[in-house]
């Protein structure tokens, strides 16, 4: 039985990779590879371009997981930030992420949800939103009851998505070939970092299962497993994807197709291909909102047990064990940026804001093996400091491209993240 005040560790290697797969997997993979594809006309760089971002979010994985397993504590990169910078850092964090970075993603996760949906009944404007809302608050209601049952539904739904992407790239390989000739157009190193942006967002998500660290069975075994599992598993099926595509279609297609899976099952599944796609998409986008429903309130549930947030978000149903109300206000707001529509402005600075923190946090691995050398490392980071500086270098050059190509969402985020620190202040004088 947990401690008081500890939430019990019922999660297993299954759940934790399937939190992880399912977070991963959204929509992307049906329509990234549009953008990729018009900044690179070329099949081979179209794939080392899914193939190095997904080794560079796998290199993020092993240093979440070193900290993970020696850090095995609800609320994980607050909690990782906390150790290695101070609690202002933590509360940054988690201050940005419950305002903007996750909410907004949900939000539009559920909005998505409800376009898709229009595949099969027609909605308007209003019923849209009805949907989304209506859907964040069945996930929300699902982890209400329990992190049990919300594993279940993350494992059932990201086996279903993964599934049916397979049988996508299945029905492509089987199918003939296109038979127009490609020659490769010229590849240029910004073109490459454009499309490097568009396939590091598709696999946005490995962090979520740091949140829900300290209810993973035997974390110091486990955590590591399930991120390499999660990310291992990630890029093979965007490989396998985009590898399908391009033997369905030409880079020039893919490149003027928004929507490219849905023309790949149109040619090689027939007249349901559209239905498919679209059905695949929703099961994909209930898998990813009920990722970051079950893990990311964890967050602030944390930052309530260290009085940096409103007490109420520190307890913990008598009978479900959840932090019931974290996870209730998780939803609620959630769903107020999904009927307003404010999540189309904050997400445009909330990648960003989470890359900012992605980079601090590992390179936190580094600042707590100089500081406390003789603790516990039950997993330590393969190839350090080689991989850490690779992911390091990556995250910051983002966060600067960032600043340098869209400075409007830059400095938006940067004074969201900067807001933070009067309210902590405000939190630590009243605590």
């Amino acid at each position: 039985m947990p401690h008081a005040g500890e939430l019990p560790r019922k999660l297993g290697l299954l759940d934790s990779s399937a939190i992880v797969v399912g977070t991963i997997i959204g929509s992307g993979i049906f329509l990234v590879p549009n953008l990729v594809a018009r900044s690179l006309p070329s099949a081979a760089w179209i794939l080392a371009a899914w193939l190095f971002t997904g080794v560079i979010s796998f290199f993020g994985a092993l240093a979440y997981a070193e900290l993970g397993a020696m850090i095995p504590a609800t609320g994980g990169q607050y909690v990782f930030l906390r150790e290695a910078y101070g609690p202002l850092l933590g509360f940054l964090c988690g201050w940005t992420y419950f305002c903007v970075v996750i909410p907004a993603a949900v939000a539009w996760l559920g909005i998505t949800f409800a376009t898709y949906l229009g595949y099969f009944l027609p909605l308007s404007d209003v019923a849209a939103k009805a949907v989304a809302v209506g859907l964040i608050a069945v996930i929300t209601l699902v982890n209400y009851r329990g992190v049990t049952l919300g594993a279940a539904v993350q494992k059932s739904f990201t086996l279903m998505k993964v599934g049916a992407l397979g049988i996508l790239v299945v029905a492509s390989f089987l199918a003939p070939p296109h038979a127009a000739a490609q020659v490769p157009g010229a590849v240029t190193l910004s073109g490459f970092g454009v499309a490097m942006i568009s396939c590091v967002l598709s696999y946005d998500g490995w962090v979520a299962l740091s949140f829900v660290a300290g209810e993973v069975k035997d974390p110091k075994r486990n955590l590591p497993r399930a991120l390499a599992l999660g990310v291992g598993l990630a890029i093979a099926i965007y490989l396998l994807a985009n590898l399908a595509y391009l033997r369905v279609l030409t880079v020039a297609e893919i490149a003027a197709t928004p929507r490219v899976g849905a023309l790949v099952a149109e040619r090689t599944l027939g007249q349901i291909g559209g239905s498919f796609v679209s059905l695949t998409i929703l099961l994909s986008i209930v898998g990813a909102i009920n990722g970051w429903a079950m893990t990311a309130p964890r967050i602030y549930f944390a930052q309530a047990r260290d009085g940096l947030f409103f007490k109420p978000f520190a307890a913990i149903h008598p009978h479900f064990q959840t932090p019931y109300i974290s996870i209730l206000l998780f939803g609620a707001w959630s769903a107020l940026l999904a009927v307003t529509g404010t999540y189309e402005t904050l997400a445009a600075y909330a990648m960003f804001a989470a890359w900012v923190f992605y980079a601090l946090t590992t390179l936190g691995l580094a600042v707590l093996r100089r500081r406390q050398p003789g603790r516990a490392r039950p997993y330590r980071m393969s190839g350090y400091p080689v991989t850490l500086a690779v992911f390091a270098a990556v995250a910051t050059g983002f966060v600067i491209n960032t600043f340098i190509a869209t400075p409007g969402p830059a400095v938006a985020g940067t004074f969201l993240i900067a807001a933070g620190i009067p309210v902590y202040l405000f939190w630590k004088r009243t605590t």
